[in-house]
């Protein structure tokens, strides 16, 4: 994760001064005075989220500069392959969108449907077939 930390983190070293450069050669244009220095935080949490991240967890085959590929082998992670709950939630999305363009009144069957969806994806693994 220190590879992806450093990355992210110089970033900001690159679009804080290139914010400050648009604003100057602009004449204080709003948009991109404003969202070039605001896209510098983002990439700075990001990269302070990385950084807490790698302090925590052991080093990884890609931290390791003479690192093999075959050290990577194995499994990465736990994964729903079956899971239906991703589906309910982007289809709760996809409704909140519905509603900016057909009233905000179907914001409240949206909201529900993704706090639905997102519970039953949070809490997959606490009940049935594949109970932990």
């Amino acid at each position: 994760m220190k590879i992806e930390a450093k990355l992210f983190l110089y970033g900001v070293l690159f679009f804080f001064p290139v914010g400050l450069i648009y604003g100057l050669w602009s004449d204080g244009e709003a948009v991109g005075t404003v969202g070039i220095p605001l896209v510098g935080g983002l990439v700075g949490m990001i990269g302070g989220y990385f950084a807490l991240l790698a302090r925590r967890i052991d080093a990884r085959p890609e931290d390791d500069e003479l690192g093999e590929i075959e050290q990577g082998a194995g499994n990465q992670g736990t994964f729903s392959p079956w899971s239906w709950w991703p589906l309910v939630v982007a289809l709760g999305g996809s409704v909140a969108f519905l509603a900016l363009a057909v009233g905000w009144w179907l914001m409240i069957p949206a909201a529900v449907l993704g706090v639905v969806g997102l519970v039953g994806w949070m809490f997959e693994y606490s009940r049935g077939q594949h109970a932990h």
